[in-house]
């Protein structure tokens, strides 16, 4: 029988075609590759080879499989595909046959699932490797077969670091820290003297991911091309916070236009005390994981509330309760509004569904929203709405819709494909606006160069350093347009 390389379906061993996608089925069809930059996560157990050697082999099976379907599906989890899994180690590629812009984060945030999930349980301990590069990536692999899909040093340093990796940690390469360090907190480790390697491997070592609160520092460069976007911000807010109305304000562009810079400059402007004393929360949607519909609104209970990732259930339902009284001083209302917050806060598995306790629930949150914007004006930041599930964008349409009387501005960053999702999105509401960012013009690119790359030289360096601006400003051309 031939086997179909594309969709595996069986064919005759005469067949020329694949019956089921037409795949041609000769023999000398040359097989499809690319290079792509990807990350490669290498993870094994501690110890498990002398422990096994003292096991009945249907013993040994018993303990792997369910290791086996744990790693594969949090690594799937996260957008990751496992190549293949070799006794008790496996590797995985985040980036292929699939790429997302944040495959090393994903990458980084499923090794730390893995490592907690398994110390959590006390029985099994991993040691893991992550590295990002450039590999050469067969299109036509079926990992799901025991096929190989990615091949470079990649893949060969992600296994030397994790065989460096102490007991229970996770080592990355410089590419992934650069790559990842505003969301996972590192620490430092030596330089890794690797077998077969002509030069040390710089590593640091993965210790938690950061609170997704605060706001994203993307300053550096002076404003260009966007000051009617930035004033447009500002006197939406002052009219929020002078007329006590909420308003709802979407940010939508491609990738690097700017949507993260003009929320900075707004941050900026409120933390200079241009409008008083605000409350500031922001929360950002996840493109991938469980238990992730309100992640965003989430982060801003958690931040409002200070409950940190290291608090235990009973600490951080502590800090909700007196977080809750504190705006609150009705005891009905007070609990009835902590009894819907619980689920925000990591207290409670279970969200609310559609119908009257999605209801009730929306009501005893735009409460607890309203009290706050009582006490001062407040923004919510909702970063990276196209990600955001549909009960997400049906609360945040009701907030603004419901909310009165009180000052609340709901900020939105979104690609062009929230707009596809829901082309109704914001319309028909009197205090609601989206502001479609486009490309910087090519005066305004040339003008953000300059300030970025500084002066250029005249002479006798004239021709190089022309040639080098106008790369740069092609590259940023092509970043403002999303290319």
């Amino acid at each position: 029988m031939k086997v179909c390389p594309s969709c595996g379906r069986e064919n005759a061993e005469d067949a020329r075609f694949c019956s089921a996608c037409g795949t041609r089925l000769d023999s000398e069809t040359v097989s499809r590759e690319e290079r792509k930059v990807v990350t490669c996560l290498f993870c094994d157990l501690v110890g498990f080879t002398a422990r096994a050697e003292s096991l009945d082999p249907e013993d040994v099976r018993r303990v792997l499989q369910p290791y086996h379907a744990r790693l594969r599906s949090e690594l799937e989890r996260f957008g990751g595909t496992v190549e293949k899994f070799i006794g008790d180690a496996v590797m995985a590629v985040f980036g292929a046959p699939v790429a997302h812009e944040d495959d090393p984060e994903r990458a980084v945030r499923a090794a730390l699932a893995i490592r907690d999930a398994l110390a959590e349980e006390g029985e099994l301990e991993v040691r893991i490797g992550i590295t990002t590069g450039e590999a050469l990536i067969a299109l036509d692999a079926r990992p799901e077969t025991g096929e190989g899909m990615a091949s470079g040093d990649v893949v060969n340093t992600a296994a030397r670091l994790q065989t460096a990796a102490s007991p229970g940690s996770i080592l990355v390469d410089g590419t992934t820290y650069h790559a990842t360090d505003r969301a996972i907190e590192y620490g430092e480790t030596p330089p890794i003297e690797a077998k077969g390697k002509s030069m040390p491997i710089a590593a640091w070592e993965a210790l938690r991911a950061r609170a997704r609160v605060g706001v994203e520092r993307v300053g550096g460069a002076k404003l260009v091309g966007r000051e009617r976007e930035l004033t447009l911000l500002r006197e939406t807010f002052g009219r929020v916070a002078r007329e006590r109305r909420p308003q709802l304000v979407t940010l939508v562009g491609v990738p690097g236009i700017g949507k993260s810079r003009l929320v900075f400059e707004l941050f900026q402007t409120i933390e200079r005390g241009d409008f008083g004393i605000v409350f500031w929360r922001r929360g950002g949607s996840l493109p991938y994981g469980d238990g992730v519909t309100f992640w965003a609104l989430s982060e801003m209970v958690k931040a409002q509330a200070g409950i940190l990732e290291s608090d235990s259930p009973d600490q951080a339902g502590t800090r909700l309760r007196e977080a809750v009284e504190r705006y609150i001083t009705e005891p009905a209302d007070a609990s009835w509004v902590e009894r819907h917050l619980r689920p925000l806060a990591g207290l409670d598995a279970e969200e609310p569904s559609a119908g009257d306790r999605r209801g009730e629930a929306f009501a005893a949150w735009r409460r607890f929203l309203e009290a706050l914007a009582e006490e001062r004006p407040l923004v919510l930041v909702f970063e990276d709405l196209h990600w955001a599930d549909d009960a997400l964008l049906d609360f945040v349409d009701y907030l603004v819709e419901w909310a009165s009387g009180v000052s609340i501005l709901a900020l939105c960053t979104a690609r062009p494909e929230l707009l596809s999702r829901r082309p109704e999105w914001g319309g028909g509401k009197v205090n609601s606006s989206t502001i479609l960012l486009s490309p910087l013009s090519e005066a305004e690119t040339s003008a953000l160069v300059h300030a970025l790359l500084g002066p250029q030289p005249s002479t006798p360096t004239y021709m190089h350093g022309s040639s080098s601006m106008q790369e740069a400003t092609h590259s940023m051309r092509r970043s403002s347009r999303g290319c």
